[in-house]
């Protein structure tokens, strides 16, 4: 049985169905029949899909903010290629 590698996932990835590319924008929502108010949920969104998630939780009412995000920094004693 052959094994195939698989380069490692990016930490921080897209939320969109299928997607696998490196997010950029953090979309913080809740909905307001289930959650608290100071309650967020995150999704994650790549440039491409920033307008489509957005449009979705908008839509329903959900979205409270967008934010800008970076990868975080590597674990101390952590390796990098």
């Amino acid at each position: 049985m052959a094994f195939e590698l698989h380069e490692p996932a990016p930490d921080l990835v897209c939320s969109a169905r299928g997607c696998r590319a490196v997010a950029a924008h953090a979309l913080l929502w809740n909905n307001p029949r289930l959650h608290t108010p100071e309650r967020r949920k995150t999704w994650l969104a790549c440039a491409e899909h920033l307008d489509h998630l957005s449009a979705h939780l908008q839509v329903r009412g959900f979205l409270r903010e967008v934010e800008a995000v970076s990868a975080p920094a590597p674990l101390a004693g952590s390796r990098t290629a």
